[in-house]
């Protein structure tokens, strides 16, 4: 089963915000990058359905659903530059950044996309 069936499962398991919450991620994700990579990772007992994760010449960020938020993790997210201030969890981590999500939050889809495609730019920047 492709890894984007998995991701769709993933969605459609979720009858509440966090599947629309989600969803949206992933279309904005798709949308500011193409040529995205979408796969589930880190499948185990206590996570039967892994972690949706979106990759582009390495990790962009990963979609971890709780009963109270959904959070992107932004691999990279520490060297990023963010101006308008997304993410807003993990900020004392060394590498890592990210964006808590919550039911009533409405994330800012201009600058999301923006900071995919700084993820992504940074990454592909990497190999040269």
């Amino acid at each position: 089963m492709p890894n984007t069936d998995l991701i769709d499962q993933r969605i459609a398991s979720l009858a509440d915000w966090r599947g629309d919450t989600l969803n949206l991620v992933r279309e904005l994700i798709n949308e500011a990058d193409p040529e995205v990579i979408e796969e589930v990772k880190w499948v185990k007992p206590t996570n039967p359905m892994g972690v949706p994760t979106w990759s582009h010449d390495g990790i962009l960020c990963t979609g971890e659903v709780y009963k109270d938020k959904i959070k992107l993790t932004f691999a990279k997210g520490a060297s990023l530059v963010d101006p308008t201030g997304l993410f807003n969890a993990s900020l004392t981590a060394g590498t890592r950044r990210a964006i808590d999500i919550r039911a009533d939050d409405e994330l800012d889809r201009t600058a999301f996309k923006d900071l995919i495609r700084a993820a992504v730019e940074q990454n592909t920047q990497r190999g040269r």
